[in-house]
């Protein structure tokens, strides 16, 4: 076998945002130069708007990580010629950076499996190539792949899928969960790949014990540096190793050997054994909010602006839930979370126009329940000849600027304004 020197980059969320640019540049800095960066489109391969993502993902690496990027297309087994399957396979051979991203993982295993793909990719790290495997695509490598669509989406029982298994051949026994730290779920828990943690937590007991899982934050990386014997975490949060009932976590900056993945207990042996990077990444972006973050944040910011009436609050919090939207789009946030984004405004509006509904129309209507009831109290006094008492509510609600006048149909009263 080859000497395994290269790198494989998991990464939980975010490949393609401003996150991941210096992460991109770093691992593209490290492979024989020049580099040769291709993009692999077959996790998305099902979708109809597949070749607006691979378009994107090398708009992404032309404009801000300043890498020209190929297209290696292997959208299906079954519309793939055997012409255009060699062809896929010629691009795979000559890159040195393989990225693949967003899709469904067991849609992505099925069409690999039976194919020279995953053996092309496993050759390209042992000669010093570089693999970005980022959310869906992370998923694949493990020994099991999470049907995530497959359960969260269409209700099917809990449930495994061997995956392609690409880390076996570098050592490795693992099940790779991103979207770890997952929050679009809001009222309800989407961590953990958005299984949650109740259906996690049965998903994790029928995995073999020699089983480890692997869990990746959104918008966090981990570099396994196959010739260094070594992993960092890099971008905004953690990296979670469970094995054998226990858990350790690794911040960002954090490196380790990789026989921490290998096997063997977790304790504080191998907590020991954890280093801080020298030249931690400290851009402009590394201590910026998660997108999900600062949606939630707004969120939050509205409600209490809602439940105190304060409209500056509420309708500050709508404009910088739209800006935060835009900065997205611009950030090129996942499109999904943009879209489900929009509908959190929606939602946002709709509740500030109810909230308008069920308020009084104005300070009259507010005021009425309590002023009726004072000159209801004022005419019992005056009817039981208690003038003093009769004509000290009158003042008082003069004094509050309202006045009230007698008339033979009885008592009326209006706001001075």
């Amino acid at each position: 076998m080859a000497s395994k020197k290269g790198i494989i980059a998991l990464m939980g969320s975010g490949e393609l945002t401003t996150t991941m640019v210096e992460v991109h540049k770093e691992l593209l800095a490290r492979v024989d130069q020049p580099p040769k960066a291709i993009f692999l489109d077959t996790p998305a391969g099902f979708q109809l708007n597949v070749d607006q993502l691979s378009e994107r993902a090398m708009e992404y690496f032309r404009k801000h990580v300043q890498q020209h990027m190929l297209l290696a297309s292997f959208k299906s087994k079954e519309s793939s010629t055997e012409l255009e399957a060699e062809k896929t396979l010629h691009t795979l051979r000559q890159a040195n950076f393989i990225l693949i991203g967003p899709g469904s993982p067991t849609y992505a295993v099925r069409q690999w499996r039976g194919t020279s793909i995953p053996e092309m990719i496993t050759r390209q790290v042992e000669d010093g190539g570089c693999l970005v495997a980022a959310s869906a695509a992370a998923l694949t490598v493990g020994r099991y792949t999470l049907p995530v669509y497959e359960i969260y989406k269409v209700g099917q029982d809990l449930h495994w899928v061997e995956g392609i298994n690409l880390l076996e051949n570098f050592g490795f026994n693992l099940v790779i969960i991103p979207h770890w730290n997952n929050a679009e779920g809001g009222t309800h828990d989407t961590r953990f790949c958005f299984m949650g943690e109740t259906r996690f937590s049965k998903l994790e007991s029928m995995l073999p014990e020699d089983v480890s899982v692997f869990g990746l934050d959104e918008h966090t990386a981990c570099l396994i540096d196959l010739a260094k014997d070594e992993a960092e975490i890099k971008g905004l949060g953690n990296v979670t190793l469970r094995r054998g009932g226990e858990e350790i976590v690794f911040e960002k900056g954090n490196r380790f050997s990789l026989e921490v993945l290998r096997g063997g207990a977790i304790g504080e042996k191998v907590r020991g054994k954890i280093f801080q990077s020298e030249a931690a990444e400290l851009g402009p972006d590394s201590e910026a909010e998660s997108f999900w973050d600062r949606i939630h944040g707004i969120q939050e910011v509205f409600r209490a602006g809602l439940e105190q009436h304060d409209s500056r609050k509420t309708t500050n919090a709508l404009l910088e839930l739209d800006r935060a939207i835009w900065k997205g789009k611009e950030d090129l946030e996942n499109e999904e979370f943009i879209s489900q984004a929009r509908e959190v405004l929606r939602d946002l509006i709709v509740l500030f126009g109810m909230k308008l509904e069920s308020s009084p129309k104005n300070k009259t209507e507010c005021l009425a329940p309590v002023i009726e009831e004072l000159v209801s109290l004022r005419q019992r006094f005056r009817e039981n000849k208690k003038w003093e008492e009769a004509d000290a509510i009158r003042e008082s609600l003069e004094r509050g600027d309202v006045l009230i006048e007698d008339t033979p149909e009885g008592s009326r009263w209006r706001l001075k304004s």
